[in-house]
């Protein structure tokens, strides 16, 4: 296969270019999954000829009302596709006809110094993106404008993190 160049990507990607999708709320007592499909990550297959941050973007705001924030948090190779993960921030109003579960931290999966983990599991990677988040309501002053007071209490109690490719 050959590298194709994605426009308004800066990076040439072999394959399959798949958005996860982790859709996250605060109902003022704790910070929740959910989502269109259930409280799981939403995974979808981006066509080359799409920014895949435009693709999320739209597909949330057409399927969900009161969209907050939608950011995306790292990046992965997995089973032949680069994967890029995002986190959709919505208002706690939309929870009512979709199922939730509160969100359960977890450990960072880890790598050596040469070598991805071995295995990643989902709350690994949504505990990735929430550390993410924590930086970006501390750094970001958009991001901190958006979220509720709940949220960037929340988010204190992450040990905040900037990017990290995880694999």
């Amino acid at each position: 296969m050959v590298a194709e160049r994605v426009p308004g990507l800066p990076i040439d990607v072999v394959g399959p270019v798949r958005a996860e999708v982790f859709v996250v709320t605060h109902d003022g007592v704790q910070a929740r999954l959910t989502g269109p499909d259930g409280p799981h990550a939403w995974h979808i297959e981006t066509a080359n000829a799409e920014h895949p941050l435009d693709l999320v973007r739209a597909m949330a705001t057409s399927t969900m009302s009161d969209v907050l924030l939608v950011h995306s948090t790292s990046w992965r190779w997995d089973r032949q596709a680069v994967v890029l993960t995002f986190l959709v921030v919505v208002e706690p109003s939309i929870i009512g006809p979709m199922r939730s579960t509160p969100i359960v931290r977890s450990d960072l999966a880890r790598s050596t110094a040469h070598e991805a983990p071995a295995d990643i599991g989902s709350n690994q990677i949504l505990e990735h993106a929430l550390r993410h988040l924590a930086w970006l309501a501390k750094e970001d002053p958009v991001v901190a404008e958006t979220l509720s007071e709940a949220w960037i209490t929340e988010l204190s109690t992450y040990v905040p993190s900037p990017f990290r490719q995880i694999e």
